[in-house]
């Protein structure tokens, strides 16, 4: 006859062979949970290694794994010669009796502090949720695109290098060296620069980096000059740094820079927020002409120009523009950039190009934030760009962005000829769509939803003088680019009924 011990473990184990959780894991975690109900109490002896194989019907090294697991986790003592057998692990904090409070009381967890604190106002969620299917935002990337099975691939073998955990003891310049070497190679290349690793500093996105260079660069009341319309993040970064923000007009050859030296004199900027490239919202990109002039404008005034280049990798017609930190020999302009916008998200990362003086300082305030960052990611992307991957990809992907973007302005023509304006833009993941009539963009939205459509408010921009929307494509697949028109379409029709 079996022991109860034996009935109780055949008749409350139970697994699958699977291959997201080992076999040895799913025993462990089954025996662990009889313990803790009180099936096995502390002190009982369970079988042999080999006894407890013959009655689960699994290998002996199996056994052998499953009683390590429970040893590993304090769920059992394993007495060498004599058996294993069951502990129950001391709780290891004590529990705090409230003395002044009821017990229903601390059954729950407070809904709110119970002392004040100031609430941040600039930095309230723009995050809206959504049941619909069918969701427009400002032009992010379709991480349909990305291969699944290379990433994975990647990720494994990063993990396997015998470098990486010295990596981790080293300082994090002597960490990053051999990313940045690359980086910079990489940046070299594609963006006409000159500069060394000590130029750039690394982040995990283009947000945390105009997070750290405005911590750096504006003290209370500075100014800061955006355009008419900009970048909410970028704004709420700037007024949580204390800046007063003044806007600057914007026409089809990008922020009017004779605004600036009309209206402004010698030290009274702190700096200029500039989407050289493609502005956003609205694409339009930065003339040659005006370019030239904001540098000179920025050395005779004494102002920093930051320059957000969120979206330089993808460009569809031509050649992209340089961006103005290439032909900056002045030292006035700091660079953010984005890398990986073709990768998964967590393989993406921002970064900063500047002075030598300017990254150092920028580095002290990273090191408080994030000072390791990610190994594995820096390791990966370090391979891809010297592999060349990273070219292949981002060409293999602006090839379906383009086809999208075009499939998406033939739909337009169709459905809103007659209603809105918009430019096919040369690049970018967005259109920028001006409707003729002045309508409510928000009752718009609301319509939307009625019509399984949901525009979030951050790609609504309307003023006096402008009705539009910031219209992203690249997360919609071909297939589903005419109906988001149509239902847009539809939407618009209610409103002029």
């Amino acid at each position: 006859m079996n022991s109860p011990v034996d009935d109780i473990l055949k008749s409350l184990v139970q697994f699958e062979k699977s291959p997201n959780t080992a076999i040895y894991i799913q025993i462990a975690q089954q025996i662990i949970n009889a313990i803790q109900r009180g099936y096995l109490p502390e002190g009982t002896a369970l079988p042999g290694t080999r006894k407890f194989g013959e009655l689960l019907t699994i290998n002996r090294n199996t056994a052998v794994a499953v009683y390590d697991e429970l040893a590993s986790q304090g769920w059992v003592e394993i007495v060498p010669n004599k058996g294993t057998y069951v502990l129950m692990p001391e709780r290891k904090t004590a529990i705090i009796k409230g003395t002044s409070q009821s017990l229903e009381a601390l059954k729950t967890y407070p809904k709110n502090a119970g002392f004040p604190f100031q609430s941040s106002f600039n930095l309230a969620s723009t995050e809206e949720f959504t049941q619909s299917d069918y969701v427009i935002n400002d032009g992010q990337p379709d991480l349909r695109l990305h291969p699944t099975h290379q990433f994975s691939r990647w990720y494994s073998a990063s993990m396997k290098r015998t470098s990486l955990i010295s990596k981790w003891n080293l300082p994090q310049d002597q960490a990053y060296s051999m990313f940045n070497k690359h980086l910079c190679n990489y940046l070299n290349a594609t963006r006409g620069f000159h500069i060394q690793p000590q130029n750039i500093m690394s982040t995990r996105s283009t947000e945390m980096s105009l997070y750290i260079v405005s911590q750096l660069l504006i003290k209370k009341n500075d100014i800061v000059l955006v355009a008419d319309l900009s970048h909410y993040k970028s704004n709420m970064i700037f007024q949580q740094a204390g800046a007063h923000i003044k806007i600057v007009p914007v026409d089809a050859n990008g922020i009017d820079v004779d605004f600036i030296e009309k209206h402004f004199t010698k030290n009274s900027i702190r700096c200029v927020y500039v989407c050289a490239h493609r502005q956003y919202p609205t694409t339009v990109t930065l003339s040659a002409e005006r370019r030239l002039k904001l540098l000179q404008l920025a050395k005779a005034y004494e102002f920093a120009i930051i320059e957000d280049d969120f979206d330089y990798d993808f460009q569809f017609d031509g050649s992209a523009m340089l961006p103005m930190a290439s032909a900056d020999g002045q030292g006035v302009v700091i660079y953010l950039g984005r890398l990986g916008q073709s990768f998964f998200p967590s393989f993406q990362v921002g970064f900063v190009v500047a002075p030598e003086n300017i990254v150092n300082e920028t580095k002290n305030y990273l090191q408080l934030l994030d000072k390791k960052g990610d190994l594995i990611q820096k390791q990966i992307l370090s391979e891809l760009i010297s592999e060349g991957e990273i070219h292949r990809l981002i060409k293999k992907n602006i090839t379906v962005y383009k086809q999208r973007r075009d499939y998406l302005c033939a739909c337009l023509d169709t459905y809103f000829n007659e209603l809105a304006d918009w430019d096919i833009p040369s690049g970018g993941l967005a259109v920028w769509v001006r409707f003729k009539s002045h309508i409510s963009l928000i009752k718009l939205a609301e319509q939307a939803k009625t019509h399984n459509l949901f525009l979030p408010k951050t790609i609504l921009y309307q003023n006096q003088h402008v009705c539009a929307i910031r219209l992203g494509f690249g997360h919609i697949h071909e297939a589903a680019i005419e109906t988001v028109v149509k239902k847009l379409k539809q939407s618009f029709n209610d409103l002029n009924i």
